[in-house]
């Protein structure tokens, strides 16, 4: 397993984390910038090829869609939706060859739900639907399937940041601030809470494991029943 971040550090500590919950874990690290070409370079120079691609990279934040200027539409698209087509176009080469890969995008529920404070980030969300249904479609019958997964709200520690300060602004608690974002942000949700990190890696691991080999070109939700529809 190849973990990647921006600074060493921040790659050391999630190595550590990792190795102390599974000893046996072989694990490396590559600290690169996978949201430019050139680190998208550095990582393909330190790790050549790899079975399993999970393209979770993304940026966001809340904006009016008035102030949303030229730059941060072209950064956003730079950073979640073209570090994917890079990662996904250098290592999807050696798995067709092979004759068998996983290649995961990590999407959102606003791909499909768009909030009107974070249309830039919900229109990334939405390519990436796009690009994984069309390089599946492309390596129809190599034996490497391509899918993307729609979390909702997830308690990342980012997350669990804002809904602490949150909490402290309001002067209650962080499980008051969560039922207040879900009652007016994600008021459709059928489990009424913020998903865990690992509810959305079980998805993830079965997706990109052996099990999954008659899914591809799916967009899977794992969103708590925030979207409204059936299909």
């Amino acid at each position: 397993m190849v973990l990647n971040g921006r600074t060493p550090d921040s790659v050391e500590r999630a190595i550590q984390r990792l190795r102390q919950e599974f000893p046996e874990a072989k694990v490396d690290g590559v600290a690169c910038d996978a949201a430019t070409a050139e680190g998208a370079r550095e990582a393909f120079s330190r790790v050549p090829q790899v079975d399993i691609l999970v393209n979770n990279l993304g940026i966001f934040e809340m904006k009016a869609f008035a102030d949303i200027t030229d730059a941060d539409w072209t950064r956003y698209f730079e950073v979640n939706v073209m570090s994917g087509v890079r990662f996904s176009r250098h290592y999807s080469a050696g798995m067709r060859e092979q004759g068998w890969g996983r290649i995961l995008f990590v999407s959102s529920d606003a791909a499909l739900r768009v909030p009107r404070d974070m249309i830039h980030y919900a229109m990334t969300k939405t390519a990436q639907l796009t690009l994984a249904r069309g390089l599946a479609i492309d390596l129809a019958g190599t034996g490497v399937t391509v899918n993307a997964i729609l979390p909702g709200p997830t308690r990342t520690e980012y997350v669990r940041e804002r809904l602490q300060a949150r909490a402290e602004q309001m002067g209650g608690t962080a499980e008051e601030a969560e039922a207040e974002l879900i009652r007016f942000q994600r008021p459709t949700s059928l489990i009424r809470r913020i998903s865990s990190t690992e509810e959305i890696a079980n998805l993830a691991v079965y997706l990109c494991s052996p099990r999954s080999s008659s899914t591809t070109g799916s967009t899977v939700r794992v969103e708590g029943g925030t979207i409204d529809t059936i299909l």
